[in-house]
């Protein structure tokens, strides 16, 4: 057993209690996956980060869920800035980190952390029957052809009509394994859709989001950075984005609002990566002694 520092960060917020929190356990990217998803689990968090040093970049940051290791995701990499920034263990206003999806770039301006996710890439189209019966929601609700989209993870976006089919949505997990499997999934892999509405949840926002989850996730994720990325590029590549720069919206009705600047970069034909920015608020920080 030994100790390792951490920091339990709200992250897409700039206040306590807002936006998504994440457990960064810094010094600690050489635990086994078995003591990571534990740690996950005795968290009830959707996601923990745990960092170590990296040949390749400034840092190494590995992500967990209750259930698997996964490449890359949006607010635990903002919540591990935050929490590095906190620690001073970041100097100048730049660093990479070297992820499961490869180097990620990471620019800090004042408060605000802006991560540059890689290029995107489109998937598989999936029925939109299929995606409708999986959120209990009319086919009808649905305006564009789902599909899925990775910038760094994969989700299958799906935009929505209007707030109230957005509200409306509740996971079945029955149809949903016949998503996954469409998706090209298998096992335990789900491919929970990211539902999306073309109106902020405040005046401020311009897009409105939800991800439900499966479990032994949390019900719902409040707020989603890798999959804000791929919802952006799926926007723009569609014509459903007339903006360069927008701001995503996700967790108000769950009273935890998450805001992030979302920024494409190179034309909408020929994205080279997607910036999504945000901040973060240190809500406690202690040690956790765990198996090593």
């Amino acid at each position: 057993m030994s100790w390792f520092d951490f920091d339990w960060v709200d992250a897409f917020s700039d206040s306590a209690f807002g936006g998504n929190g994440c457990a960064v356990v810094h010094g600690a990217a050489g635990l086994s996956d078995e003591v990571c998803m534990a740690y996950v689990r005795e968290t009830s968090l959707v996601e923990c980060t745990f960092t170590g040093p990296s040949e390749i970049a400034d840092i190494r940051v590995r992500y967990f869920l209750a259930s698997r290791e996964i490449p890359f995701a949006g607010h635990p990499t903002i919540a591990t800035v935050a929490a590095m920034r906190a620690r001073g263990l970041i100097s100048g206003d730049a660093l990479t980190l070297e992820t499961g999806a490869g180097i990620v770039s990471i620019r800090l301006d004042g408060d605000e952390i802006e991560m540059t996710q890689v290029a995107p890439q489109f998937g598989t189209l999936v029925p939109a029957e299929l995606v409708a019966a999986a959120v209990g929601l009319p086919e009808d609700a649905i305006i564009s052809p789902p599909q899925l989209v990775s910038t760094g993870l994969p989700f299958c976006v799906t935009v929505l009509r209007a707030h109230d089919a957005l509200r409306a949505a509740r996971l079945v997990e029955g149809p949903l394994r016949k998503v996954a499997e469409a998706a090209g999934y298998s096992g335990t892999d789900m491919a929970e859709p990211f539902l999306v509405t073309l109106k902020g949840a405040t005046d401020e926002g311009d897009t409105f989001s939800r991800l439900l989850l499966a479990p032994p996730s949390p019900p719902e994720d409040p707020f989603t950075g890798s999959a804000t990325g791929a919802m952006a590029a799926y926007l723009w590549k569609y014509g459903l984005m007339d903006k360069d720069v927008f701001i995503a919206e996700q967790g108000h009705d769950m009273g935890r609002p998450g805001q992030a600047r979302v920024t494409r970069v190179g034309p909408a034909e020929a994205m080279t990566g997607i910036k999504v920015a945000g901040r973060g608020h240190i809500l406690m920080r202690g040690q956790v002694d765990l198996p090593d």
